[in-house]
């Protein structure tokens, strides 16, 4: 595969790929309803809140919007009006954008035991890890919690000079949003492929060297889920597929197979073939 981010034509083709392992993960996924099932549970408890959490914040956004358009007060009724309006979608933004990355992080906490099964499944369907680490669930999920905290961080120190630059007329509401989408890509593929590169022994440094090593491939497939995280319930019916699709890119990056599945085996019988 060519990662070699200097020849565009490879780079767009592997970021088309990447997209498409959100597709392979839900096919998988939709082979097995009790796996889509447990899958939903987590992701479902998860959405309550930050469901419940949105509705608060849309309630509230126009004094949310006043209080930090408040150097526009003494301004024009229309200037202030069209300020305070671009400080809301400013402010919107970034709070999905949040909402998005954070809402991966909880519910993969969440559902760790659910998400590992469907993992350890799709890693099965395609010939396994040899050598793969048990970690037990505790420490395991310490390990989660701290590179779900570090990815976190990340994302709100990035998140706040967009949520500034959002106040820029035009630029806030076109260039900023993509960029948002490709840092929220980004985190994404390294927050969902923590289970198959823990499996090996590997933690977040590791992600993201390996994942840096094909960019486009990872991109590819982290703006693919941000996109459907999105739409309203997105998060929730594509976070089996997601960890699914997951799995499928770890396995690409680090040069397994993702092309020639085991077939008639357990794995295949679990999965619903």
């Amino acid at each position: 595969m060519n990662t070699d981010p200097g020849k565009p034509l490879g780079a767009v083709k592997q970021f088309f790929l990447g997209a498409g392992l959100l597709g392979r993960g839900l096919g998988l996924v939709l082979r097995s309803p009790k796996l889509l099932g447990l899958g939903l549970l987590p992701a479902l408890i998860a959405g309550l809140l930050y469901g419940t959490a949105l509705f608060f914040l849309l309630d509230y956004l126009p004094q949310l919007s006043e209080a930090v358009t408040w150097f526009a007060d003494d301004w024009s009724e229309w200037l202030r009006d069209l300020v305070q309006v671009l400080g809301g979608l400013a402010l919107l933004g970034v709070t999905v954008l949040l909402g998005v990355l954070t809402f991966t992080a909880v519910t993969l906490l969440i559902g760790d035991p659910f998400y590992e099964r469907i993992s350890e499944l799709v890693e099965d369907r395609f010939g396994g890890v040899p050598d793969a680490v048990e970690a037990g669930f505790w420490p395991g999920l310490r390990r989660s919690l701290a590179d779900s905290l570090r990815l976190i961080g990340l994302s709100i120190v990035i998140g706040i000079p967009l949520f500034l630059l959002g106040f820029l007329p035009v630029v806030g509401q076109t260039v900023i949003p993509v960029i948002g989408g490709a840092f929220g890509g980004w985190l994404l593929a390294l927050e969902l492929t923590g289970v198959p590169f823990q499996r090996r022994g590997q933690r977040l440094r590791h992600r993201r060297v390996v994942l840096g090593a094909c960019r486009p491939l990872a991109l590819g497939f982290g703006v693919a889920v941000f996109c459907c995280f999105l739409i309203p319930l997105g998060a929730i019916l594509m976070m089996p597929a997601a960890i699914a699709g997951a799995t499928l890119l770890a396995r690409q990056a680090l040069g397994h197979s993702v092309q020639a599945p085991v077939s008639g085996g357990v794995a295949d019988h679990q999965l619903g073939r």
